[in-house]
């Protein structure tokens, strides 16, 4: 596949790719000349010798596999699980594509083995609530974000307050609630990115306007601060749990978050500790464990949580 591109593959490309020594890059070589007599071999500019094959000769071997198509089809569901309504049709069409240009010879097979793969991954029928799409934002933002542009739009407050905005979109936070992070352009040069619910942005227009956005934003690390999608780098707080030895197996295979530290304890139990922003979201999760959970700090949660704690029958 390397070679098929237009500036072929080297000898320093295949040793980077596989790792290993310069005489086994040779007997690569070797043997694509030995399988494709239609290598074509030159020396560049930068007088490297590079490997190039016509594309057209390795096509039969790029064709997808069920799997594959599983694969993408699973990546659809949780586009539609998390309600990227926009993002999920272009993976459909993506797909119908990858499908109408494989061989017809393989097509049956790979239909049988994509159905099988979704059914066993779960992804075929997902159940469970997620949040309405509000297709025209969605599409709004999509645009937004490949210029960037400016949009404006109509927000409104949770309070029921409302007003024109135009933002510098930065990204999307998506969880039980979804977020758009935002700088509000109208306000001081250097003001904090904000978060917008999604479902307050109505009469969204993309803006012929760019932006350049914050260098020192990280969308992943700024996601990691918070504990689902709300995010408030000053409620930050440490959080320690301990569940009871009956669940401690169970919560031991949860990446509750990035910054956790697991620690089991003589009976039994697990501790878990991490520090993050969100502790509504915290209570709606550690609600689920019932009374096999016990939150030590901070008191703040322990209050939220143990008031409505009941046994349940099952785990998360």
């Amino acid at each position: 596949m390397r070679a098929t591109g237009r500036s072929g593959v080297t000898l320093q490309d295949i040793r980077e790719e596989i790792g290993c020594s310069h005489r086994t890059a040779q007997r690569w070589t070797a043997a694509l000349e030995e399988a494709f007599p239609q290598t074509v071999m030159e020396d560049g500019d930068d007088r490297q010798r590079r490997w190039n094959v016509p594309a057209r000769y390795v096509a039969p071997l790029l064709t997808p596999s069920g799997d594959e198509f599983a694969a993408l089809g699973a990546a659809i569901a949780e586009l539609d699980n998390r309600g990227l309504a926009e993002q999920a049709r272009l993976l459909r069409d993506l797909r119908a594509k990858m499908r109408t240009l494989s061989p017809v010879s393989g097509r049956a097979r790979n239909e049988v083995d994509e159905e099988i793969m979704l059914q066993a991954l779960g992804h075929a029928t997902r159940p469970g609530p997620k949040p309405a799409v509000i297709a025209e934002v969605e599409a709004a933002l999509i645009e937004a974000f490949k210029g960037p542009f400016l949009i404006e739009t109509t927000y409104e407050k949770v309070s029921g307050d409302k007003r024109r905005r135009r933002l510098a979109p930065h990204g999307l936070l998506l969880g039980t609630r979804r977020y758009l992070v935002a700088r509000d352009v109208e306000k001081a040069v250097f003001a904090p990115l904000q978060h917008f619910r999604l479902e307050g942005l109505t009469q969204i227009q993309v803006l012929s306007e760019t932006f350049e956005p914050d260098r020192d934003f990280e969308l992943r690390k700024h996601a990691e601060t918070g504990f689902g999608s709300y995010v408030d780098e000053r409620q930050v707080v440490t959080v320690v749990c301990r569940f009871a030895p009956i669940a401690a197996g169970r919560a031991s295979e949860f990446l509750f978050h990035p910054t956790q530290k697991l620690e089991h304890e003589k009976d039994g139990s697990l501790l878990v500790r991490f520090k993050a922003c969100g502790l509504l979201e915290m209570c709606w999760f550690l609600y689920q464990w019932g009374d096999s959970v016990e939150v030590l700090q901070p008191s703040e949660l322990r209050e939220m949580v143990h008031p409505y704690r009941r046994p349940f029958s099952a785990f998360p």
